[in-house]
């Protein structure tokens, strides 16, 4: 199953100029319980499909209460600059959509 079938929501956003948040939300607790018990999705996990140093991941939380996984990277350019193409960071999202969930 890829995540993009087990997630009810996969999305990115600008938290700030200079961080990139990715929402991972869950409808089915049940399923959450084993993504989060596996570690599915974890600092490696982020670090391959986006291609970037461990380090650059800020935060990956588990949140429980709201069967979510919120992750915050620290972006490559700030937002609106002239290398930046994506200012919302809307699209980012897109590498996580893909992750085969061995379940």
């Amino acid at each position: 199953m890829r995540l993009y079938e087990a997630a009810k929501v996969l999305r990115s956003k600008n938290s700030g100029p200079f961080e990139l948040t990715l929402d991972v939300l869950f409808e089915d607790a049940d399923l959450y319980r084993r993504v989060k018990t596996l570690g599915l999705i974890d600092r490696k996990t982020i670090s391959e499909l986006y291609q970037i140093p461990e380090d650059r991941i800020t935060q990956l939380v588990y949140f429980d209460p709201a069967l979510g996984i919120k992750i915050t990277l620290a972006r490559k350019v700030s937002s609106g600059t002239f290398p930046d193409r994506d200012v919302y960071g809307a699209q980012q999202h897109a590498p996580l959509m893909a992750l085969e969930l061995p379940l």
